[in-house]
């Protein structure tokens, strides 16, 4: 595994993540400007919904059905839990709690490459549609963050107190503004429309999108990540003043929630490597789809912290320990040892 641990580590992404971060530790005058900042954000959004979406197409809605609902159950239960959990047992300000609800109800796509390459080194078989399965638990997440984010604001603003740390009326889950800014906030709407437009035309919209948002993808990416880099690098101060509770939040949840995740893939008829890429899918945490939606959509949160523990903590958990805690975890659940 330290190899597999290695070998990631020396990625372009992961690297220049760290090149983000020496700029930030040098105070360099390394900056991007707001307007390609964003245009990063967007361009990435779409081309992972794209990309989803044109996977998907390539399956029966029979053979992905059950599969697809236990990923959304997962998608749906893991981010109210992360974000009720945060608010109430760790007491974080409203903004992080739902962008690391969204960040680990979400799925780092690099830790899912890692745990597939792991599992065909091993000559372990697993569906090949779980790569779709990678799409279907962002949006949920996103989603159900930002609803939650702002649904909260607009009961700690009228003083009520309740399950989330705030007790909403009832009139106030019916809030069209509420349920209008979630369900089609910029971040959300590129996402999920661009996830649909890829699944509608399939493959035949591969000749216009190849060149842009294919071909391109892992360049423009290797941008989006030096800029975190620096920002979680002016930020990273902050976060470890919070204490050594948010750094065992980033490797205990996760082991926790990649063991839950192999065990739903069980249920739905996985094989073992389809289960243990299950668990992948709940136990990792987004540091690309996940960023992007939260800078637009809650841009007061800190992303030294969202950031700083998906890719710093959680991410190298994963590919050590994680993946083949997993694996381990879906042969003992399908053959009882």
């Amino acid at each position: 595994m330290f190899e597999l641990f290695t070998e990631n580590m020396l990625s372009p992404v992961f690297l220049f993540f760290l090149l983000g971060l020496f700029a930030a530790f040098t105070k360099s005058d390394l900056t991007f400007p707001k307007g390609l900042s964003e245009a990063l954000s967007i361009y990435l959004l779409i081309a992972i919904g794209l990309k989803g979406g044109i996977e998907l197409s390539h399956y029966s809605v029979s053979e992905m059905i059950r599969p697809a609902a236990g990923t959304l159950l997962l998608g749906t239960l893991i981010p109210i839990g992360i974000f009720i959990f945060l608010l109430r047992v760790l007491k974080l300000e409203i903004e992080n709690a739902a962008a690391l609800s969204a960040s680990y109800g979400s799925v780092s796509i690099i830790t899912y490459g890692a745990a597939a390459a792991f599992l065909e080194k091993n000559s372990v078989f697993y569906e090949g549609y779980m790569s779709a399965m990678v799409v279907l638990l962002e949006s949920p997440a996103i989603l159900i963050s930002v609803f939650l984010y702002k649904l909260s604001q607009k009961e700690t603003h009228s003083h009520s107190t309740g399950v989330l740390g705030i007790v909403p009326e009832s009139s106030a889950l019916l809030d069209h503004k509420v349920l209008r800014e979630s369900l089609f906030g910029k971040s959300i709407l590129l996402l999920t429309g661009s996830l649909l437009i890829g699944l509608i035309l399939g493959e035949r919209a591969v000749p216009a999108v190849k060149p842009l948002f294919i071909d391109l993808y892992s360049s423009v990416l290797i941008l989006f990540i030096l800029n975190m880099g620096v920002i979680t690098g002016k930020r990273l101060p902050e976060a470890l003043k919070s204490g050594g509770k948010l750094l065992l939040f980033g490797i205990v949840v996760p082991a926790i929630l990649g063991v839950l995740g192999t065990g739903v893939g069980t249920i739905s008829g996985l094989s073992i490597g389809g289960a243990a890429l299950m668990g992948v899918l709940a136990g990792s945490a987004s540091y690309i789809a996940a960023p992007a939606a939260i800078k637009t959509a809650v841009p007061e949160a800190n992303p030294s912290l969202y950031l700083g523990l998906a890719l710093g903590i959680t991410f190298p958990f994963n590919l050590l320990f994680g993946i083949p805690l997993y694996y381990e975890a879906a042969k003992w659940l399908s053959t009882g040892y």
